[in-house]
């Protein structure tokens, strides 16, 4: 956590509503990493057959935990929290198809650059406890873009 401000309601940090809201809470944070949790719902929209959550899934949680780091500092700075957008990710590896239902999740995103004009890059791992040991389940570096005026990035993206 960082140590002169406090962890917040992921609700009051994240945009996000209902089922689209994936991350439980922020564990810990500070100003280059954070530490969200995460819980496989097997009666979730994402849920396959046995109540899993596929892998692909986990770039979202990915996404939302680098959400989730961006508002704390900008909320801890006095400012409010502007929204971002997921670029991608070269490279999303993942050792399992899908994290299991009931599976507590760990979720942590490492700030590798923060450019001035709102480019990022994360490196990101989701991880579990698995028979006493804390398995890696997925992994990438995913690259954000937090324009500041985020209207019109949307509407100039839409005009030839």
């Amino acid at each position: 956590m960082s140590a002169d401000f406090p962890i917040l309601p992921i609700e009051s940090i994240l945009p996000h509503r209902g089922t689209m809201l994936l991350l439980a809470g922020v564990e810990a944070w500070d100003d280059e990493t954070l530490t969200a949790l995460a819980h496989v719902d097997p009666a979730a929209w994402y849920a396959d057959a046995a109540g899993n959550m596929p892998a692909w899934i986990g770039i979202e949680l990915m996404a939302q935990a680098i959400a989730a780091h961006v508002g704390l500092l900008s909320t801890r700075d006095g400012k409010p929290a502007r929204p971002g957008v997921l670029l991608g990710s070269r490279k999303y590896e993942a050792s399992v198809p899908a994290f299991a239902q009931g599976q507590p999740l760990r979720v942590q995103a490492r700030e590798l650059l923060r450019g001035a004009e709102g480019h990022g890059a994360y490196e990101c791992t989701i991880s579990a406890t698995i028979s006493a040991d804390v398995q890696t389940l997925a992994k990438a570096i995913i690259k954000v873009y937090q324009p500041t005026d985020f209207q019109a990035f949307i509407e100039g993206s839409f005009t030839a």
